[in-house]
């Protein structure tokens, strides 16, 4: 995938120094977080999917204590 050029200058339009970009609370910055948060959301979303397909069922127990009993 490539980065559209106009969305790039769109971006920093209103950026006029090097510390606006690359500065504490520069663009570079915040669309490292957003891209992270994205990231690490679909991540917990596909392994929270994962588990619960994956989850043995409630009334199976464990290989030590066999089947489990409802009291």
């Amino acid at each position: 995938m490539t980065i559209d050029s106009a969305l790039v200058d769109k971006l920093l339009a209103g950026y006029k120094k090097p510390e606006d970009i690359i500065g504490e609370n520069g663009l570079l910055k915040q669309l490292t977080k957003a891209v992270l948060e994205r990231a690490l959301s679909a991540e917990m979303t596909e392994h929270l999917a994962t588990s619960r397909t994956l989850r043995p069922a409630a009334t199976a127990g464990t290989p030590a204590t066999g089947p489990a009993r409802r009291l």
